[in-house]
Formats: C-alpha cells, sequence, structure tokens
C-alpha cells in the first residue's frame, strides 16, 4: 500500500496547521489544547495552550514571556529525540533561528512532511545549527524570498559596527534589535569580532540574555544603561548599546551621547527601508534564511513538494516550478514577515526618558 500523502493528513484550519491522526496543531495562532510550538517569537509561540511539545530552551523562553499564558501542560522534547502522538511520530531537530528553535519532523505511515519554522542557515555561536531532513513535503518560511536577498556575513557587518564605533568615539551607538535571538547573536558576534568591553542594554533586552546565558551561551559583561547623574547630560559616549528598534525613536534614547543609529535586519538590504526609518548605519544581519539559502535548503531536502507558510510565497513558488518542485502557498494567518514587526515588552523603567 503507498504511503498516505500528506495533504490527506495534515489540514490548514483558523488555528494553522493541523495533524489529523496526531490530533495536534504546529505553531497555532489561537489557543488549543495540543500544540507543538518550533520557537519561542511571538508570532510562533501564542499563549493560552493546554499541552506544549517543544524543546525545553523554548518552553523556558515561552514561561518568561507569556507569564500567566504560558502552557498549562509543557512537555519538553530535546532534539533527535522522538515521541509517539497517536501513532504520529513527533521529532524535533534544529532549525538555526534563535535559542531553542527546531523543525518538527512528522511520520506518518511512511510518509514524512517536515515543518521548517523560521530557520537560518549561516552558523550562529548562540544556538544550534539548521539540520536538513530528508522528506515528502517540506513546509517552508518565505520571509526574504527575492533575489535581492542575500545577506552578507554577519561577521562583517559587526565590524562594520565597530570601525563606525572607532570613527566616532564621542557617539554612543544605538543598535536596534529583536530582543529574541538577534539580539544574544550580535553579541556573540560581537565578542568573536575581538570587543571585549561591556555592551550596555536596553531593559527589554537584559531578561532573554539571562536566559541565554542559563543554557550555556556565554555573553561576556553586560551592563543596564545608566541614567545621567544631572539633567542635560548623556552618557556612553564611544559604547555599544543594544534595544528594540523602537527606542530609537522614544524618550529613552536622549539619554545617550548624540547616538549613531544603527538597525540589524535583513530589510537593511533595501536602502529606502533604512532611509525611511531613518537609520544611519544599516546592518544587514538576519535570522533568516536568504534567497540562496532557501533555494539551497529546499534541494537539500529534496522534497518532491514545499508548501509555503508565509513571505514572498509566488516569487519562491515560480522559482521552484522551473526546477521541477510542486509548490503550494498556504497563506497561513498570524505570521509576521517583518522580523522586526513583532512588538516587544518593555518594563517600565526602559520607557522612562
Amino acid at each position: 500500500m503507498a504511503a498516505p500523502h500528506p495533504e490527506s493528513w495534515i489540514r490548514i484550519t483558523p488555528q494553522g496547521l493541523y495533524c489529523e491522526p496526531g490530533d495536534f496543531h504546529v505553531d497555532p495562532a489561537w489557543p488549543v489544547a495540543r500544540a507543538v510550538v518550533t520557537h519561542g517569537h511571538s508570532d510562533h509561540a501564542r499563549p493560552g495552550h493546554d499541552a506544549v511539545l517543544a524543546t525545553p530552551e523554548t518552553l523556558a523562553i515561552m514561561a518568561a514571556r507569556l507569564g500567566e499564558g504560558a502552557p498549562r501542560n509543557p512537555q519538553p522534547l530535546p532534539y533527535h529525540r522522538s515521541v509517539m502522538q497517536n501513532g504520529v511520530k513527533v521529532t524535533l531537530v534544529p532549525a538555526g533561528h534563535v535559542l531553542g528553535s527546531a523543525q518538527v519532523v512528522l511520520d506518518w505511515q511512511g510518509s514524512r512532511l517536515v515543518i521548517s519554522g523560521d530557520y537560518k542557515r549561516e552558523a550562529d555561536p548562540t544556538c544550534a545549527a539548521f539540520e536538513p531532513v530528508p522528506c515528502d513535503v517540506f513546509v517552508t518560511e518565505a520571509t526574504f524570498a527575492l533575489p535581492v536577498f542575500r545577506h552578507p556575513p554577519a561577521i562583517g557587518e559587526m565590524r562594520r559596527l565597530l570601525d563606525s564605533v572607532s570613527l566616532f568615539p564621542d557617539r554612543a551607538h544605538l543598535v536596534g534589535c529583536y530582543a529574541l535571538g538577534k539580539c544574544q547573536r550580535l553579541i556573540a558576534l560581537l565578542r568573536l569580532a575581538g570587543y571585549d568591553r561591556p555592551i550596555y542594554l536596553h531593559g527589554a533586552q537584559a531578561s532573554m540574555c539571562e536566559l541565554y546565558s542559563r543554557f550555556g551561551v556565554e555573553l561576556g559583561e553586560l551592563r543596564p544603561v545608566p541614567r545621567p547623574e544631572k539633567r542635560g547630560e548623556t552618557v556612553l559616549a564611544g559604547e555599544i548599546v543594544l534595544a528594540p528598534p523602537s527606542a530609537e525613536a522614544s524618550p529613552w534614547a536622549r539619554r545617550l551621547a548624540d547616538p549613531v543609529t544603527a538597525l540589524a535586519s535583513g530589510w537593511m538590504r533595501v536602502r529606502q527601508r533604512a532611509k525611511a526609518r531613518g537609520v544611519e548605519l544599516p546592518l544587514i544581519v538576519s535570522d533568516h534564511a536568504d534567497w540562496d539559502d532557501l533555494l539551497a535548503t529546499i534541494e537539500e531536502v529534496g522534497a518532491p513538494e514545499v508548501w509555503v507558510t508565509h513571505g514572498r510565497e509566488e516569487a519562491l513558488i515560480h522559482a521552484l516550478a522551473g526546477r521541477g518542485v510542486r509548490g503550494r502557498a498556504l497563506h497561513l494567518l498570524g505570521r509576521e514577515e517583518d522580523e522586526d514587526a513583532a512588538p516587544e515588552p518593555e518594563p517600565a523603567e526602559a520607557a522612562t526618558p
């Protein structure tokens, strides 16, 4: 008997992808009884679920970020171990996106579907590297699925930042970055580039850095941004400050010494975006696969069919058709196409000028 095609046992529901024989959702947009969660970003790890299967790191991130909305029945599953749910084998393998991020490998009656979640292929010292898994259907994101998006090596972007720090020793450098994943990656890359001075953090960044440290990710000396001793004074000339992208336009930034505004994002490849946001130093650093890596990954997994969850679906599907791969756009709701779009919690202290 031929193995069932995944479209016969995976359905699109208002909550998102639903595994019918296993009776669970993957990254559901609304509260459900049973969920598998790929990683801790807020457009994938929603509050209010009952049982959640995820890596131990992702469950810790959800507990820290969601508070009372965290899973009532967390079920940790380390990478490469499997559990059976109503005959469906579930395995988590690294996605290379952020700490604890995982692809979800589903095997049922000889058929295999892999849900990538968000992923990148460039080396990241703060999380396990993406591992391609051969499958019948590959479910992928397409955040940067246009040929214009070819990300340079991130370590080179950090050297550009350090060159600017040397060039403007009387100015602080305020780098906008997402609090989960991007912030810790930038710190680790700066350390690899030889920067051993303290790095200063906006209050919204600190808790995730502490969590990464608990899981053995070394980030060096981190300090909170101090308040000026006198009204009208500024602080941290010549220093690097990491903050949410929104902080650059807030009264909080006034305490910094004539800050050079930077933003670390894959969207900084588009000059108009950087100009529109008033970014003085655009840093092209993304935690998503670029165009070349999307195509290379799909070739590596060897799936004859690819489902695209969000992003530039049509461009990717068109490119795959030319390679003999069938594509399908899922149009899932609730996914952020902009890697810096999801809101970050800001402590009350951090919001004050």
